[in-house]
C-alpha cells in the first residue's frame, strides 16, 4: 500500500514543480491534482489487470510484468498460494476425519442444540433408518419413534447408555442398539449408536447354557440322592440293593457322558482348526462306527424285550478307499453322534442307511433314517447345545443334547458344514460336508 501512495506523491511533485516555476503556485497545485487523479486511474487500471491475471491464471505461472507492480503481483501470488495450500490441507484432514468416521462400526450422528440432524455416517443411517439427503435438519425424535429413545433424549443425564430396537431388515431379526448422547461445543450433541445384537444373543445363550447344564445335572443328582436316601433309611434285600446300585450307576454314567461332551465342546471351540498333516483311514474309521451302531441297536433291542438281534435295519454302504485329512478322534465323534442319534430316534424295525458320496464341492457323509421326522420350525435350532425336539424322548434314549452341537463344531473346524433335511412322518437325513482338500485316495 505504501508504494502506490509514494508513486502518487511523486507524480504530483514531478508535474507541480515545472508548473510552479512557469505559472505560479495556484496553477502548480491544480496541475498536481490533475496528475494525481490521472495516475490514480492508471493505478486502478493496473490493479484491475493484476486481479484479472490472478483470477484467470495459474498461481504458479510467472508474472508478466516488470518493476514494482511485478513485485506486488508476486507477493500477492505467494500469499494466495500459501492460503490455497492451507485450505487444501484443512480439506484433506476433514476428508480423512470423515472417512475414519464412515469406517467406524459404530453410528455417529451430529445434532444441533435443538436435536436436529446435521450429519450422520452410514452406520448411523443403517442403525436408525435415516436418509442423510432427506432427513437433514429433521428432529431425531421424529425419525426414531421409540419411547425409550425419546425419554432418553429428553432426560438431563446421559451418562448411562440406553438400549433400543434398531431398524430391522426384512431378512433378519430386530437388532438391539446401545445409544449414548454426548454434549459438545455450544449446545451441539453427539449421538453414538452401537449394535449389541450379538452381545445380547451371547448373554442369552450363556444364561440358557447355564440353566440347561444345571437342569441336566440336577436331574440325575436328584435321582442319585433319592436312591441314597432310600438305601440309608430302609433295609433292602440284596437283590433290591443291586437294582438300586445299577440305577445309580446309570445316572452316574449319564453325568459322566454330559461332562465329557461339555469338555469336548470346550476343546473344539478353544483350539485352532486342524491341519492337513494327520491322515485318517476311512474304512477303519467306518468299521468302528458300524460296530458302535450295531452294539447300540442291540442294547436298545434288549430294552425293548427282543432278544438275539438288532432293533433296526442298519445298512452301511461300501466305504470308499479314501484318506481323510483331519483329526481322527474329532471325525469319529461327529460321525458316531449322527449315527447313534439315528439309532436312538428311529422306531423298532426302521431303516437306517449310512454312506459316503463324492460331489464337486467335496465329500458328503450322510445318515438317513425312517424315523418320525422333525418339524421345519425346529431345524434351524437343532444343532444348538441342549436343544431337543422331545426332551422326554431324548432322556429315555440316553442322549445328552450335545451330539449335534459337537458334530457341527467338528465339521466346521475341518472347513465343512452340517446339513439337515427332514420331513415329519418320513424321516431325516443328516450330512457332514467336507471340502475336497480333506480327501485323498487311500494308498495301497
Amino acid at each position: 500500500m505504501l508504494v502506490p501512495i509514494l508513486e502518487l506523491v511523486f507524480a504530483g511533485v514531478v508535474v507541480a514543480l515545472p508548473v510552479w516555476w512557469w505559472a505560479g503556485l495556484t496553477q502548480a497545485v491544480f496541475a498536481a491534482l490533475i496528475a494525481v487523479f490521472v495516475y490514480a486511474i492508471v493505478l486502478i487500471w493496473k490493479t484491475h489487470r493484476i486481479e484479472q491475471w490472478l483470477s484467470q491464471s495459474d498461481l504458479h505461472s510467472p508474472v508478466p510484468w516488470r518493476g514494482v507492480w511485478a513485485e506486488i503481483a508476486q507477493r500477492v501470488q505467494r500469499l494466495l498460494r500459501h492460503r490455497e495450500t492451507q485450505t487444501n490441507m484443512a480439506e484433506q484432514r476433514l476428508q480423512y476425519f470423515l472417512q475414519a468416521i464412515q469406517a467406524s462400526p459404530n453410528g455417529v450422528t451430529l445434532l444441533d442444540a435443538q436435536g436436529r440432524i446435521e450429519w450422520c455416517n452410514s452406520t448411523a443411517s443403517s442403525h436408525l433408518g435415516m436418509d442423510v439427503s432427506r432427513d437433514l435438519k429433521q428432529h431425531i425424535v421424529h425419525l426414531v419413534r421409540d419411547p425409550v429413545f425419546a425419554k432418553y433424549i429428553a432426560a438431563n443425564d446421559h451418562t448411562a447408555e440406553a438400549v433400543i430396537d434398531g431398524r430391522a431388515s426384512s431378512l433378519t431379526q430386530t437388532p438391539k442398539l446401545s445409544v449414548q448422547l454426548h454434549m459438545y461445543g455450544e449446545g451441539q450433541q453427539l449421538l453414538l449408536t452401537r449394535d449389541i445384537t450379538s452381545v445380547t444373543l451371547a448373554d442369552a445363550m450363556r444364561r440358557d447354557f447355564v440353566a440347561n447344564v444345571s437342569h441336566e445335572i440336577r436331574t440325575p443328582l436328584t435321582v442319585l440322592a433319592g436312591f441314597v436316601e432310600t438305601m440309608q433309611s430302609i433295609p433292602l434285600p440284596p437283590e433290591e440293593q443291586q437294582r438300586y446300585l445299577h440305577l445309580m450307576a446309570v445316572q452316574a454314567d449319564r453325568m459322566q457322558s454330559l461332562v465329557a461332551d461339555l469338555l469336548t465342546l470346550s476343546q473344539l471351540e478353544g483350539s485352532l482348526p486342524p491341519g492337513l498333516h494327520e491322515k485318517v483311514n476311512l474304512p477303519d474309521l467306518m468299521s468302528s462306527v458300524a460296530a458302535d451302531a450295531q452294539a447300540l441297536s442291540s442294547v436298545l433291542s434288549g430294552l425293548e424285550g427282543e432278544q438275539g438281534g438288532l432293533l433296526h435295519d442298519l445298512v452301511f454302504e461300501p466305504v470308499p478307499h479314501w484318506t481323510l485329512l483331519g483329526v481322527r478322534s474329532e471325525l469319529l465323534s461327529a460321525i458316531t453322534n449322527l449315527v447313534s442319534n439315528a439309532v436312538r430316534y428311529t422306531p423298532p424295525g426302521g431303516l437306517i442307511r449310512v454312506g459316503w458320496s463324492r460331489t464337486a464341492e467335496g465329500a458328503i457323509f450322510s445318515v438317513s433314517d425312517t424315523g418320525p421326522g422333525i418339524a421345519p420350525e425346529h431345524l434351524p435350532r437343532l444343532s444348538e447345545r441342549f436343544y431337543r425336539v422331545d426332551r422326554s424322548r431324548s432322556r429315555e434314549t440316553g442322549g445328552t443334547g450335545l451330539g449335534l452341537a459337537i458334530a457341527k463344531h467338528v465339521v466346521q473346524r475341518h472347513g465343512g458344514e452340517l446339513r439337515i433335511q427332514s420331513q415329519v412322518g418320513q424321516g431325516s437325513t443328516f450330512m457332514l460336508v467336507l471340502p475336497a482338500a480333506r480327501i485323498e485316495l487311500l494308498s495301497d
